[in-house]
């Protein structure tokens, strides 16, 4: 075979191989486009004030919103903010900045188990420590649920944000006599703020879709309260 005909084949080739990617890639997102579709079509007529402004109506009935359902996921997140940011952030401050090795290792070894954790039993968990003993589902149960899940990745996110922060920010502020504390919290932190804030966000995002262990937790309800 020639060296113009080689070419060629290759040419050839290389052209296939782009049509069958393309192929696939279509056929990969072609249901995606149809559900997105679909929701426009039938749903983007529903979107006005009393969706996000009304609570739901009975089984049957037209109309309502979802004024419950917008609000109770804002107190979840909320309360899961609460208790996983402070220990996620300060677990992640303690592995890159305290512990020793072993310590470390083991808590990382823990963090990382506990993220692999189905999120039902979470739910289950926090229903034999505060549904069962209070005798009535809450969305402070579900809150913790969700906090407890948001732990294990905030730390481990926030320790490897801190790492990356340069020896030398450490060292410079520790020569010029400024306490361990206060060059961790005023520079080091300062510095992977950014990073923080990102693994809080992924954290929030995570949880957010969760609903598993809100069966045996918060459970649910057509109202506005708790």
């Amino acid at each position: 075979m020639t060296e113009s005909a080689n070419y060629h084949f290759r040419k050839a080739k290389s052209i296939m191989a782009s049509v069958f990617c393309s192929l696939a890639a279509l056929l990969v997102i072609a249901p995606l486009a149809l559900v997105f579709y679909y929701l426009l079509r039938n749903g983007l007529g529903s979107l006005n004030l009393s969706f996000f402004t009304h609570l739901p109506k009975p089984v049957g009935e037209a109309g309502g919103g979802m004024a419950n359902a917008i609000v109770g996921s804002i107190e979840l997140l909320g309360l899961a903010a609460l208790i996983g940011v402070p220990i996620g952030v300060l677990g992640g401050v303690y592995l890159a900045e305290y512990g020793t090795a072993r310590a470390n290792a083991l808590l990382r070894f823990v963090a990382d188990v506990l993220n692999g954790v189905p999120s039902i039993i979470w739910g289950v968990v926090v229903y034999g420590l505060v549904v069962v003993p209070f005798k009535s589902f809450s969305a402070y149960a579900g809150g913790l649920a969700l906090g407890f899940m948001m732990i294990p990745l905030i730390m481990r996110t926030t320790e490897e944000v801190l790492l990356l922060v340069p020896n030398g920010y450490r060292e410079a502020a520790l020569a010029l006599g400024i306490s361990r504390w206060k060059t961790i919290f005023y520079i080091v932190i300062k510095t992977a703020s950014k990073g923080i804030v990102t693994g809080i966000l992924l954290a929030l995002a995570r949880i957010a879709g969760e609903t598993a262990p809100l069966l045996f937790t918060a459970f649910g309800n057509a109202l506005l309260e708790s």
